[in-house]
């Protein structure tokens, strides 16, 4: 069976064989795209429909569009080699959001991205991203196998760990070296190096937890005597839930002093006892001598934990409400985990992550992050805004 639905200026096309595809016609492509190759691409193949790394909205919406069509605004406020390039789509963002816009040099064929500053074009410009249509469609094809497990990396079901991450990101990255002449763009070399580390940790099924972290995998990463480990006299009675309570004995917490702060000289205060000790809080939330206060995030944030289902809490004290920050101990240890590896791994590569794909790399962190864990990336109902995705796309504030 196929069909084919008119949405505008593009067509899905939809097969039997797999996922929908957007396609143009010949016509549709005058005179927009003189490139051979990429005309035969976007009349035959197409572009995938749906994809986790970018979303062709609107190009299925729109059709081809020149950036200063697109905008509105007269091509000669654009640079030179911006104003004539064709807006195909964009960059997934977090919760699915389109953030930089996906760009086709329709004499070339190359592909890069641009943010759209409607208000400073002089401030435009293009970053490479792939050498052609085929190319990304190709790339983006791989990372989201490596993201569901299948197809070249369904070996990796059911494999956790250090060298599942190594080898997975050894794997992703010669897709990206023999694809682009052994040089990918920053962006793929990113996604090679961050999204598999998403593989570290299993689903918990001996810990009662969200995760079974590998044995010493916080000592490795932060160093001997730098994890903090918890005795039963550090526990409150209000703390009964049992996996908490283990995971705090035995694999403990990271205690690095920038991303937390743990109180380990007296034993984990109610949150009530805390605010008590302090200049004192108007209103405190009903479960306040259930909730323990672990440590301090940045200022004026605090770690809590509900003693009796393990939920950890960002305690926001000016605003004096808890939101949800991670589903429990072993996903906010991967969360500090994560963070930790990216700044080794930027620091191996000279900064090069940080000083040249910053939001990108913000990007991918939070999704990789929400992969493992959607509680630690999402926003609580009725919020605009989450403790940890805010902390990663400050670029200012340098967590990254």
């Amino acid at each position: 069976m196929k069909a084919t639905t008119d949405t505008g200026p593009a067509t899905i096309r939809l097969t039997d064989a797999g996922p929908a595809t957007i396609t143009l016609t010949d016509a549709e492509l005058d005179p927009y795209v003189t490139h051979a190759p990429t005309r035969r691409w976007l009349t035959g193949p197409g572009l995938p429909g749906h994809s986790g790394v970018f979303t062709f909205a609107e190009l299925r919406q729109e059709g081809l569009r020149t950036v200063a069509d697109s905008t509105g605004e007269p091509g000669p406020l654009f640079a030179w080699d911006l104003r004539d390039q064709l807006v195909i789509g964009g960059l997934v963002g977090p919760r699915g959001l389109a953030t930089e816009s996906v760009l086709l040099d329709g004499s070339t064929g190359e592909i890069s991205t641009a943010y759209f500053l409607h208000d400073r074009h002089d401030l435009m410009h293009r970053r490479p991203l792939a050498p052609s249509l085929s190319t990304l469609v190709r790339f983006a094809a791989a990372t989201d196998e490596l993201a569901c497990l299948r197809g070249q990396f369904a070996s990796y079901a059911g494999r956790f760990g250090p060298k599942a991450v190594a080898d997975a990101s050894r794997q992703l990255l010669a897709v990206f070296e023999e694809g682009a002449g052994g040089e990918p763009a920053p962006f793929w070399k990113m996604a090679a190096l961050i999204r598999p580390l998403s593989l570290v940790a299993g689903p918990g099924t001996g810990s009662g937890l969200a995760l079974d972290l590998p044995a010493r995998l916080l000592d490795q990463e932060f160093g001997q005597g730098k994890v903090a480990r918890f005795e039963d006299v550090d526990f409150p009675v209000a703390l009964t839930h049992e996996p908490t309570r283990r995971f705090l004995r035995e694999v403990g917490l990271p205690e690095d002093g920038v991303l937390l702060h743990l109180d380990t000289d007296v034993p984990l205060p109610t949150l009530a006892e805390h605010c008590a000790d302090g200049d004192g809080v108007a209103e405190l939330p009903a479960a306040a001598g259930h909730l323990l206060r672990v440590g301090s995030l940045s200022e004026g944030h605090s770690l809590v934990l509900d003693g009796a289902t393990g939920a950890v809490l960002n305690w926001h004290e000016r605003e004096a409400a808890l939101y949800p920050l991670n589903t429990d101990v072993s996903t906010l240890a991967f969360t500090l985990w994560l963070l930790h590896r990216e700044r080794v791994i930027d620091k191996d590569l000279a900064h090069e992550l940080t000083t040249h794909t910053y939001d990108q790399l913000a990007t991918t962190m939070i999704q990789v992050l929400a992969s493992v864990d959607p509680t630690g990336a999402t926003p609580a109902p009725g919020a605009d805004w989450h403790y940890w995705t805010e902390l990663f796309q400050d670029e200012a504030g340098g967590v990254l």
